[in-house]
């Protein structure tokens, strides 16, 4: 096990799973988060937990001498900006987070870290109708997956510079608590919340959804065992039909409500096949997937519910 993890981006779904585990294991955490980050909150109190002020445009600078060094440290790097909408073809802004995974590398390398874990996207390898593996082609179609492809690269060649083993997992669909609320699924859960008819396509997408406490585990061992450079995609190893995960969520919060499938066209560049192929990260770490969708959906209905009650996330 590491004894000591540095995130980045960690007010995310992924960034707080990790926190959680690391909290479970005994691991300590330095979280560097954006001072101005509506999300500071969120961040457990806690003994094992650190929380030091650092945006993504202070890492270069960063004073390395206010965290102690560890010999069995390793960087979580998944601090990115623009990964929705119309700033994913944002070339300035993306060009500029892949700056920001090198500044990252350099600070974890005087940090002490041993192991540099990026957060690589699915996007990298642009559309593919088969399962997605650490050596399929990547053809990346926006700014965003053409950026975090540099970044593997480049991350993946100063950690070998600065004597540092460098893993880059290529995330696909992951959905839990403090998961955005543009997301599929949190969009969704909103909506049938407030008693809503979600106008929906037709769900014949062949999705993989993973839970992101199994994401947070994965990362973890990957950390520990994974090879260096090596590139693994993260997912559960299974894809349905995105119409199945859609009725799951429907029947956990009020079977009775419609579902408009087939109201809304499939965009013109629509992903229809998403699927990682987790057989080497199995092999490598003994990774496996623990949590159904369906407990999963279930936590995650239960952390919004809670969420609203407590006043914390709009409703409408």
């Amino acid at each position: 096990m590491i004894g000591h993890a540095v995130i980045t981006g960690a007010t995310g779904t992924i960034g707080m799973a990790l926190i959680r585990k690391c909290i479970e294991n005994g691991t300590d955490v330095t979280v560097l988060v954006n001072p101005d980050s509506p999300r500071l909150e969120r961040l457990p109190l806690d003994p094992h937990v650190k929380i030091v002020k650092c945006a993504l445009v202070g890492l270069a600078e960063f004073d390395a001498s206010s965290v102690p060094k560890d010999a069995d440290c390793a960087m979580f790097h998944l601090a990115w900006a623009g990964t929705f909408g119309g700033a994913r073809d944002d070339r300035a802004l993306q060009e500029r987070n892949a700056a920001y995974a090198d500044d990252a590398v350099r600070l974890a390398a005087k940090l002490g870290c041993r192991t540099f874990v990026g957060a690589g996207s699915q996007a990298e390898y642009g559309r593919v109708s088969g399962t997605l593996a650490p050596d399929t082609p990547c053809a990346p179609e926006n700014e965003y997956g053409r950026a975090k492809l540099a970044a593997s690269e480049h991350t993946r060649n100063l950690c070998r510079d600065l004597g540092i083993r460098h893993i880059w997992p290529r995330i696909l669909s992951i959905y839990g608590p403090y998961d955005g609320q543009r997301t599929m699924i949190m969009s969704l859960i909103s909506s049938l919340l407030d008693g809503k008819k979600p106008a929906l396509t037709k769900g014949e997408q062949m999705w993989d959804y993973l839970y992101a406490d199994d994401a947070a585990s994965a990362l973890l061992l990957l950390a520990e065992s994974g090879t260096d450079g090596g590139i693994y995609p993260i997912g559960s190893g299974t894809a349905r039909p995105l119409k199945e995960y859609i009725e799951t969520v429907r029947d956990i919060i009020d079977p009775q409500i419609p579902l408009g499938f087939g109201e809304v066209p499939y965009a013109e560049n629509q992903v229809m096949h998403l699927c990682a192929d987790i057989s080497k990260l199995k092999e490598d770490t003994g990774f496996t997937p623990r949590v159904s969708f369906l407990e999963g959906a279930r936590r995650t209905v239960d952390f919004v519910r809670a969420e609203r009650a407590a006043g914390k996330m709009q409703t409408g």
